[in-house]
């Protein structure tokens, strides 16, 4: 294998594992001349002379440049662009010219996440969110379940989208899955949670947090203790990681 320079695109990225998932991964399976780093950007217009500068392979994107981000790609694969975020790059270099491709395994590491656990009561969702998460999750979803969608957002909006605090315990008991994919209650402000009217939760829920640090969220704590099925973030990330080393070596 050649070498390869990857890492991580993102604002602030003290949260994260995907550093140590990657270099784990290169230690535990022998892969040499491989590195990842992560890269902390103010603005995501300098993505291009991040890479330039860093000689990278490819990159995952994270909070909050998912959809940002797409404006500086060349190409974009199916369905990221349905989806329309991308958390996946991968630098293609033929003599001096430098496309980079944009993806979105999310969608991958999110099924990977649920689908041993979905049930057809779930069929209807309250997705906390309206960023580049929680499009990959809507879009598996629909695609993959029929399920409908509702969006709870901290702006004002409309359609399928409703203001926050606007969720009330008919939202909730009319939604039997929730999923939370906004930052709130990550490290290091894990004391945080969304507040929402969770007194109604059963142990007929499904209660999914894509946060993975702290690996237990108020969110989930509170779902933990109303007997509801709950999962945090961790496989996601994982196989959302291996979807885009695959990307990266294909």
């Amino acid at each position: 294998m050649n070498s390869m320079n990857l890492g991580l695109i993102g604002k602030s990225l003290k949260h994260s594992f995907s550093k140590k998932y990657f270099n784990d991964k290169f230690k535990k399976e022998g892969i040499e001349n491989c590195s990842y780093e992560n890269f902390e950007l103010d603005d995501i217009s300098k993505i291009r002379k991040t890479i330039a500068n860093n000689n990278l392979q490819g990159v995952n994107v994270t909070i909050p440049y998912k959809q940002s981000i797409i404006p500086f790609l060349d190409e974009l694969d199916d369905v990221a662009k349905e989806v329309g975020a991308v958390n996946t790059v991968k630098v293609e270099r033929i003599k001096n010219d430098v496309k980079l491709i944009g993806y979105n395994t999310d969608v991958f590491g999110f099924h990977q996440l649920i689908k041993p656990f979905f049930k057809s009561r779930h069929e209807r969702i309250l997705i906390l969110g309206t960023g580049g998460a929680s499009k990959a999750v809507a879009y598996l979803l629909k695609k993959q379940y029929g399920a409908s969608v509702l969006f709870a957002s901290r702006k004002p909006t409309s359609g399928n989208i409703i203001n926050w605090r606007d969720v009330n315990e008919n939202v909730i008991r009319f939604h039997k899955m929730i999923v939370n994919t906004t930052p709130i209650g990550m490290y290091p402000k894990d004391e945080e949670m969304p507040k929402l009217p969770l007194e109604t939760i059963t142990n007929e829920y499904l209660m999914v947090d894509l946060i993975y640090n702290p690996l237990e969220t108020k969110f989930l704590k509170k779902g933990k203790e109303k007997e509801a099925v709950v999962l945090n973030g961790l496989t996601m990330l994982h196989q959302q990681a291996e979807k885009s080393w695959r990307i990266w070596n294909a």
